[in-house]
This record gives C-alpha cells, structure tokens and sequence, in this order.
C-alpha cells in the first residue's frame, strides 16, 4: 500500500505557498522585479527573478526578505484562484516576458489558466497551496537559505536569474534538525574527504566532471564492483563487454534519440557518420540478446557489465562525485518471459537488501515510479503497454509485502521502476538502488523468442542497478561513514608502526606475513615518533594499527589499536591474523 502520502502533499503545499510568499514579499520591496517560477523541492522551495539594474541580493537582503515575509503572512488567511482567458492573463502580466512565455505554453497545450490571490499577491499557478497559510504554515518553521544564480528554463542560451532558496518544514523543531543535519553534512562532504584520503581527484586539464581515480579510491571501486559481481554471479549473471562508441541508429531505434538528443557526446567521423559516445548501455545489450534465436529454453538471458558511460550534463549542475561527466555503471539487464518477472525482479531485490545491509543502510523504503497519464506524450509506447508494465510491479510489491510511495512522473521514458530510497548515517534521504520493468525497448528492437508452440512471444526487459553508479555510490558511501570504511574496503587495512627504528627488523616480518596473505599494509618506518605516526593512522582513517616496542619484540606479539574500538591490548600474529581474515571474510 501506499503510505505517507497525505503528510508529503501537505508539506508540499506548505513549501509551494512560501514560495508564493516570497515572491510577494521581493516585489514589496523592488516593485520592477520581474518573478517568474516559484517551486516546492525536497527541503523548501525556490523562486527565480530577475531584479532591477543595480540590485544585489546578499545576506542583508535575505533577512529583509524572511522579515517582510513573517508580516505578510498574518494576513494571508486564504488562497482564492480563477480561471482567466488568454488575454486577461496577458494584460495582468503585461510587463513580465516570464509570465508572457509561460502563457503562451499553457495556451499551446490546451490548459486551463488560473491565477491565485492571497493577500494582494496574485499569480499564475496551476495550484497546491494550503487553504489558510496564516493558520497552517509555523512562522517559525522555515527561513530563506541563500542565493544562487539560474538561467531562465535551465537554459544557459537564456538570461541568468537570481534564485532565492529556502527551507521549509511543517514545524520549528523539524527544521533546527534539518539545519543540524546541515552541518554534520559539511563535515562528511566527500569532495573534502576524498581529497583528505587521497581517493579521487580533478584535473583542470582533464575537464570539471572527469574524476581521476588514485591507487587507493581504485582499490575501493574495485572491491566494490567484486562484491556486486559476486552477488550477482550467484544469480546467474554473465558478463559481456560493449564498446563505449555506437552508431546514432541505435539509439533512434531505442527512443533515446528523440529525448535525449542534446545530452549526448557526439563524434562526426571522417566520412560524415555520426557516432555517439554510449548515455547507457542497455541498447547495445539488446543487440548482443538479438544476436542469435531465442527459445523459451533460453530464457532467461542475464546480462552484468560494470563500464561507463558519458552524458553532457551543464557545468553548472556538476557536483564532487555526485554528478559527474563519465558515470561508471553496474548495470544489468535481464531478458525474460512475462511470467519470470516475478523470480527475476526478487533476485535483484534480494542483492539489493544484501549489498545495501553490508554498509549498514536499514529500512530501506520503495518508491513506485510510475508514468504521468496526464503527459503520456513523454513515453514510448502506448497505454495498455504502461497499464501492464506498472500493474505488474504493483502486483509485486504486493506479493513481497512492502509499504511504498507513489513517485507520479517519475518513471524512466520506456518503462515504470522501483526506486530504493535509504536513510545515511545522518538521516538524509537517498536515492539508491533501482529495478525497471521494459516493454517498450524490446519491441523498438523486434525482440522475440520462440515459445513452447513453436510462436514467436515478446521479450520483457528488466534493468537492474545496485550502486547506479560508482561515482555517485561512492559520494554516500564517504558520507555515510565520514571516511571510516570498513576493514574489507579500506585501501590500507592495517598501519604498522614501531616505537623506534632498532624495532625495524621485527615490525618489517609482521608486515611482510600480512601482506603475504592479502592484507593491504602501510609500514611506517619514518623517523617521527609514536605520537605522529599514530595520528597520522587516525587522520587517514586506517581501521587498525599495531604498535611495537620492547614487549612487543620480546613477546613476539604486537599491540593492537582500533579506529572504532581504541586500544585492544596485545595480541599474536596467527591471533590477529585469524581475527581481521574473519573481519574481512563477514565483511564487517
């Protein structure tokens, strides 16, 4: 069933409302600013505007505004609207080319226009608003954020406007834990980190958006990628290989052609083809299903490929490794039967819950993306196709006995999709792991496969991600545990460090059996003493270290210290051996 949807509407209105609000609160001030779009997004809401010749919004402005916005909210105690025709919308907003645009676009698409009033502030607006924002929205429950720039539409063809952001929530003591969360986000940013741990970094020569991965981040992508191979190849997954380049005529026979044309890397050869650096990797997998025929004793065919793609996002929207240029995939897709869907969809499921539940993310919850039957101009396919696909997965959320949220217009172009929403360690919400169901993709491409009657049947499509991709995984992860990896994933599992050089010899044969058996060892022979070497391990967030002195020598055994856990006390090599391999092999 679906849950939380009346509590999420309500802050959506609440968000959508004070956007409204403070729109009306700029214009109190700067009268010849032009507003233009005003949303509600997942912790507040924005407005873009573009502000008379001279004026800078900065700090100062911003306390201004959230003051004015406080006192005009005494006196919006309703929200009226109505509907208006072309012209008596064009004459209300007669001096706002924003507003002009935007008319002509719902006039072009044959929808109503409606202005909404509260106070003396009206708008064009399609609606969702609360109905007495005085009563329902907590003054104290939101404020203005900060200043951004943003292009009219997203276009960087188009005139750059100031985007005023804020924060809302339903009450104070929800938005002081939200701007709490803030913080300790700053402090588990993973660019810093990254940068800290010597795991990634970029090169203005190379380009904003194309991470260079250093020995140690490309230890952990590595062992990433193992782990999902491993829990995939149980499943019955093969790999393939696809070359990063392909014809256009691929993806005009996909549909991503048509839809996403603008955000693909294209090559022009020599002789006037045109070829695309590969967005995704599913059209080219279809061609290696099609390749040969297919019977129902071939069914299912389950592709794994870890490999990267490219799309051509705006410079603007580039972000550390959350939004990157060249996105490494672990992609999968499964070529089946309708009536496999069911096994094959709870196979990913069941990788999903084990991958995710070894970094410690519970609870995950489902969101049912499904398409807009309001815009079905945006999909491949047709209606009965969609009511299919999407009674499909309903029937399957059912089946496995999970609560999940209704994501409206949020399904990829051919199909509908699962989206696995987790909670970090902090308690933000992330989008992880996602299972779509294709019907259209394999008919574009004529895929069948011969049934048990010796007729031609159509092929379902599932794609299948885990990570999505690394880059972005990689960003939760870092954030997710500030840094500290667990032992099976840190670059350098265990720093060994003697007290004093004359401790050298011994410190060099512990190091030596552990490397001998796999571990990943940093030998600190340096000439600083005990005090730096070990917080050096602290800063670079090694999960244990082993101190040797003259009891250690004596012994034969080695001090051992933990990252988590401090000091643990002395221990023996075959001991300690014993104790990380266990550590390694549970994945703890």
């Amino acid at each position: 069933m679906m849950t939380g949807m009346k509590n999420e509407e309500q802050l959506a209105h609440i968000r959508h409302t004070l956007a409204h609000l403070t729109a009306a609160a700029v214009l109190a001030f700067w009268p010849e600013t032009k507003n233009t779009i005003g949303p509600a997004i997942d912790n507040g809401f924005y407005y873009d505007f573009e502000f008379p010749a001279g004026v800078t919004i900065g700090d100062k402005e911003l306390g201004k505004i959230e003051q004015k916005m406080r006192e005009l909210l005494k006196g919006w105690e309703s929200f009226s609207h109505k509907e208006v025709t072309e012209t008596e919308a064009e004459e209300h907003f007669k001096d706002n080319p924003y507003k002009l645009e935007l008319i002509k676009e719902i006039v072009s698409k044959n929808e109503k226009i409606t202005l909404y009033t509260s106070g003396a502030f009206t708008d064009l607006c399609r609606g969702g608003h609360v109905e007495n924002p005085k009563k329902d929205i907590d003054s104290k429950a939101f404020k203005l954020d900060r200043v951004a720039g943003a292009y009219w539409r997203g276009d960087e063809k188009n005139k750059m406007l100031t985007r005023i952001y804020g924060l809302a929530f339903q009450t104070k003591e929800e938005l002081e834990a939200y701007e709490a969360q803030l913080e300790e986000a700053k402090k588990r940013d993973h660019k810093k980190i990254g940068k800290e741990m010597g795991l990634f970094v970029f090169s203005p020569l190379v380009g904003p958006g194309l991470p260079l991965w250093t020995p140690k981040g490309t230890i952990i992508r590595d062992l990433l990628d193992k782990y999902i191979w491993e829990l995939r190849s149980a499943k019955g997954y093969q790999k393939v290989t696809i070359p990063h380049l392909t014809k256009k005529d691929l993806y005009e026979t996909s549909g991503h052609w048509q839809k996403y044309a603008d955000d693909l890397f294209k090559i022009e050869t020599r002789e006037g083809k045109t070829y695309v650096v590969k967005p995704m990797n599913c059209p080219h997998h279809t061609q290696i299903f099609d390749s040969e025929p297919r019977s129902y004793r071939d069914m299912p065919q389950r592709y794994a490929e870890t490999t990267m793609v490219y799309r051509d996002e705006q410079s603007g929207e580039l972000s550390g490794l959350s939004r990157v240029l060249s996105i490494t995939q672990d992609d999968a897709h499964v070529f089946c039967r309708e009536n496999q869907i069911e096994q094959e969809v709870f196979s990913i499921w069941d990788i999903i819950d084990q991958f995710y539940g070894t970094f410690g993310f519970k609870d995950i919850k489902v969101r049912f993306s499904r398409h807009d039957p309001e815009h079905f101009e945006k999909y491949l396919g047709t209606k009965e196709t969609w009511e299919k696909s999407e009674g499909a997965l309903v029937k399957l959320m059912k089946t496995r006995g999970v609560e999940w949220t209704d994501g409206k217009g949020e399904a990829a172009f051919y199909g509908p999709k699962l989206d696995f929403i987790a909670k970090d360690a902090i308690g933000r919400i992330l989008q992880v792991a996602t299972i779509q169901l294709d019907f259209n993709m394999p008919k574009n491409f004529g895929l069948s496969y011969t049934n048990e009657e010796g007729k031609k049947d159509d092929v379902v499509m599932i794609h299948a991600a885990i990570m999505g991709s690394i880059e972005r995984f990689m960003a939760t992860l870092i954030e997710h545990t500030a840094g500290s990896f667990p032992l099976w994933l840190s670059p350098v599992q265990i720093k060994v460090i003697p007290i004093r050089e004359n401790y050298n010899e011994f410190a060099k044969e512990v190091s030596d059996q552990l490397k001998a058996i796999g571990m990943r060892v940093d030998f600190d022979n340096s000439d600083e003493g005990l005090g730096k070497k070990v917080r050096a391990a602290k800063v670079e967030k090694i999960p244990y270290w082993l101190v040797i002195g003259d009891k250690e020598v004596e012994a034969e055994m080695v001090t051992l210290e933990s990252r988590d856990h401090g000091q643990l006390g002395h221990i023996s090599l075959p001991e300690l051996i014993a104790k990380v391999s266990e550590e390694i092999k549970e994945k703890k």
